[in-house]
């Protein structure tokens, strides 16, 4: 077959307009015939009508190679192709078809706007009804292009003469707003016509200053004005540009939405929006003033990553009145959203949808969303159809109450949309076993739901907040189900900014009030580690070094933290800690009550993140630190081995937990000890009836230690558990997301009575990483599964299992089926990658790229 080189991808963007990166690094894959290995390289770049072609660059490097061209200044735009020679070939390939890169707003002086809000008078501490602000603008020649540049403080939805710019929704999404700002660049070119234009946008409140945190929650965390800031410059046929940007000619006044809330839901009166009011023409005499708001443009940062949009609409399930005579619809799913309705009845009419997770004797049950209200209305302007959907909020929920409706069918006329940051799907899981792949979907649509800008812990409720601790257990799965390398990038660099100077991680990202439970910010194991584990994660799945060179100060800063709270003793035993989160035996009321010492498992922590430290920095080049922190981590290796190791190989408290975090994170002065422990561990397993006695720091390696020590039978038996505490219990009561507790849902049909009970809630769920790398086979051996291990062990009865991967390289697959007298394997390595393949009773084998097939006969 020819050699084909796919268009090539910038940094870890799905879209490259506007990107922050002046030399974004280049990404390309390649179709090639079986054993095609790349040498050599060739980029032309043509930008500013000057067309520049590299040299013939020696290197198999396909994935992040550095820009090869003059640097990129803001606005310019690059058409890149690629050509690759094989090795011994002497003619290239043909070259990729071109793929653009434009860069953003690259300096601050670029920045011409100003931020502006409206000018009347608010209560700060009161809900207030967001505005609309507009402006008209002449265009005095034809036009070639035309881009948007906008962010705010809160969030926007910007209209052009009347047609709405973009797909994106909670647009700007959420970071350290103080340092770091997001601005999103849209192209505009077809909104923009010459002579009268105009331009308006919807503000809300967002994370900015609504209500957001536990209890009553915060308001006006990083300010008490909503505020747009947005550029348009539009270039003419003749090379001339014009700059329309926020300025104080702009007006504002009320819209239609009466409230909007993240957690509160949104009231929308149709019958208040100002017909034609962001179309030139508008009479907006009655409409205010605005004012300037300060915003220093050095805080403005492009995107790493994509934005938040609608990925999927689900259609009701099932429409059944309850037991007190309430309409309610079932979506089937437990999903993130809101429902789009087409509706028709009188003016004034006003219908009120309200969300929640799971029902209760037949009836919405709301308690677990504690004080987020979940709720929306939508008043009727007149008497045709009308069609809405809320704008600036989001809900967690499979069931929605209707009340008020007066359309055509509900069946016909409602959907539920589902929105999640829009990442590229990269995984896929199938096995013989129903319940097992239930189980597989249900952690990705946890991770969808919970995958809104930045990594959340719950959807639902008042809270929905960046965890650390949660997305350092999931990262691992989260980075094979879909390629989120950027939004973890960009989320990482808010962990570093909100970082204390004494190196403590906070519990969440971005930092917010906590209350008494959370304030002030104390260190934590597993929660603190995701300064150092998250990076290696991104490196060894997407292969990008520059997410260590980027955190490796935030990553030192938090293992230095530890050593110093060990005091000279390499043990981490003094101050309060999560521990093992969620233990299945502790109360309702306390979490944190778990059968492990937490500060066994703080140790255990501290040994791992040092010796992980070590790798980063062995990466990096940096000798020294490389040195001091693998022998550091040897030294706690052995302080917990004596403190909480036995010679019998029994490990302290006898839990769970505390074997397998001693054996994944290998702290056992000798193999014998270790195999010892496995024993025990299994017998654990297998005393406990196969049902999970481990919570958020266990769950994730328990697998893992079972198997490492020989124990994969018990694994399996573990894994297919049905009865509760167990993945599959939840499957059983028909749950179609991750829970965050095991008993979420108790076996008499009532939710648990604890203040904490989510029903998606990724965390549990980081065992999808083990049916990936030891159910179905496939894990990376070297960054971006550059290598690829494959290396399937079945069990558990069943007959088939499966997993494709969609490496940074190409696609990588594996299945096997069992027959009566052994199994089958079929795997497929993407050209640029080599694969080690161990199976049962065979040498070890190494292959290049292309597509095998193997026979595994019984062992003797």
């Amino acid at each position: 077959m020819p050699t084909t080189v796919k268009p090539a991808t910038f940094d870890h963007l799905r879209e490259a307009l506007g990107v922050g990166n002046s030399t974004p690094r280049i990404s390309w894959k390649t179709l090639a015939a079986p054993g095609w290995t790349q040498a050599a390289y060739q980029i032309e770049t043509t930008s500013n009508g000057e067309t520049h072609v590299s040299e013939r660059i020696a290197s198999a490097d396909s994935v992040l190679v550095p820009w090869p061209a003059a640097p990129l200044s803001s606005g310019d735009e690059a058409a890149v192709r690629v050509r690759v020679w094989g090795a011994g070939d002497a003619d290239p390939s043909d070259w990729s078809a071109h793929s653009v890169v434009e860069a953003g707003l690259l300096r601050p002086e670029d920045w011409t706007a100003s931020a502006i809000t409206h000018a009347w008078d608010e209560d700060p501490e009161s809900d207030r009804r967001p505005p609309l602000l507009r402006r008209d603008f002449s265009v005095p020649a034809p036009v070639a292009k035309a881009r948007l540049y906008v962010t705010a403080h809160g969030l926007y939805e910007v209209e052009i003469n009347g047609t709405r710019v973009g797909n994106d929704t909670l647009s700007p999404g959420w970071t350290v707003y103080g340092e770091r700002l997001r601005y999103y660049t849209y192209d505009v070119t077809e909104l923009i016509r010459e002579g009268d234009n105009a331009v308006g946008s919807w503000l809300a409140d967002g994370w900015y200053r609504g209500r957001i945190g536990f209890h009553d929650g915060y308001r006006n965390l990083y300010g008490d004005k909503v505020a747009l800031l947005a550029q348009l410059q539009i270039t003419h046929d003749d090379g001339s540009v014009t700059v329309v940007g926020t300025d104080q000619t702009w007006k504002a006044a009320f819209g239609p939405i009466g409230f909007t809330g993240l957690y509160e839901g949104e009231s929308y009166d149709a019958r208040e929006l100002p017909a034609g009011w962001s179309q030139p023409g508008f009479d907006d005499e009655g409409w205010g003033p605005v004012l300037a708001v300060p915003r220093d443009p050095a805080t403005l940062v492009a995107p790493d990553g994509p934005p938040v949009r609608c990925t999927e609409e689900v259609r009701p399930a099932r429409i059944f009145t309850s037991p007190a005579g309430k309409t309610l619809v079932d979506f089937g799913q437990n999903l993130v959203g809101r429902l789009r309705i087409t509706v028709q009845g009188q003016p004034g009419d006003t219908v009120t949808l309200r969300h929640a997770e799971v029902l209760q004797e037949g009836e919405l049950f709301t308690r677990p969303l504690r004080r987020a209200i979940s709720t929306d209305s939508y008043t009727i302007a007149g008497t045709e159809p009308e069609t809405w959907e809320p704008r600036f909020t989001i809900h967690g929920f499979r069931y929605a109450e209707i009340e008020g409706w007066t359309g055509g069918e509900i069946s016909a006329n409602v959907a539920a949309r589902v929105y999640h940051t829009d990442m590229e799907r990269t995984g896929w899981f199938d096995s013989s076993n129903p319940g097992l792949n239930r189980l597989h979907e249900n952690v990705r649509w946890s991770m969808r739901g919970n995958f809104v800008d930045i990594p959340t812990d719950c959807p639902q409720r008042d809270e929905r907040l960046g965890w650390t601790g949660d997305i350092q257990v999931f990262a691992p799965t989260a980075s094979f189900l879909y390629d989120c390398s950027g939004m973890l990038t960009s989320w990482l660099k808010d962990v570093a900014i909100e970082q204390l100077p004494d190196g403590t991680v906070p519990w969440y990202v971005p930092v917010i009030p906590g209350g008494d439970e959370w304030t002030p910010i104390r260190p934590g194991a597993v929660w603190g580690d995701v300064a150092v584990l998250t990076p290696w994660t991104i490196y060894q799945r997407f292969g990008d070094t520059q997410v260590l060179q980027h955190q490796y100060a935030s990553a030192k800063a938090w293992v230095d933290l530890m050593d110093t709270r060990a005091g000279g003793t390499h043990l981490w035993n003094t101050g309060f800690q999560l521990g093992d989160w969620l233990d299945p035996t502790a109360p309702p009321h306390d979490p944190t009550a778990a059968k492990t010492d937490p500060y066994l498992v703080a140790t255990a922590y501290f040994a791992w993140s040092a010796v992980h430290l070590g790798k980063i920095a062995s990466v990096l080049g940096n000798t020294a630190d490389e040195l001091h922190y693998t022998e550091l981590g040897r030294a706690v290796a052995r302080a917990f081995a004596d403190e909480y190791i036995y010679p019998t190989g029994a490990v302290a408290g006898d839990a769970q937990t505390a074997y397998a975090l001693a054996i994944v994170f290998d702290l056992f002065p000798s193999e014998e000890q270790k195999q010892l422990a496995g024993r025990r561990l299994a017998e654990l397993v297998f005393d406990g009836g196969n049902r999970i006695a481990t919570g958020f720091a266990g769950t994730p390696v328990i697998s893992d230690a079972l198997t490492d020590v020989g124990a994969l039978d018990t694994a399996y038996d573990l894994l297919l558990e049905k009865e509760c505490p167990s993945w599959l219990y939840a499957v059983e009561q028909g749950g179609t997301t991750i829970w965050e507790r095991w008993d979420a849902m108790q076996p008499d049909g009532t939710v648990n009575p604890g203040n904490m009970t989510s029903f998606n809630h990724y965390a549990l769920g980081a065992v999808a990483d083990w049916m990936h790398r030891v159910v179905a086979g496939i894990a990376p051996l070297a960054p971006g599964y550059r290598r690829i291990l494959f290396k399937p062990r079945p069990g558990g009865h069943l007959t088939h299992a499966s997993a494709r991967h969609e490496t940074p390289y190409g696609t990588a697959s594996i299945s096997w089926t069992v027959r009566d007298t052994g199994f089958d394997v079929h795997v497929e390595v993407p050209t640029g990658c080599t694969a080690r393949v161990e199976l049962p009773g065979q040498a070890p084998l190494e292959v290049g790229p292309g597509a095998f097939s193997y026979a595994v006969e019984p062992v003797a």
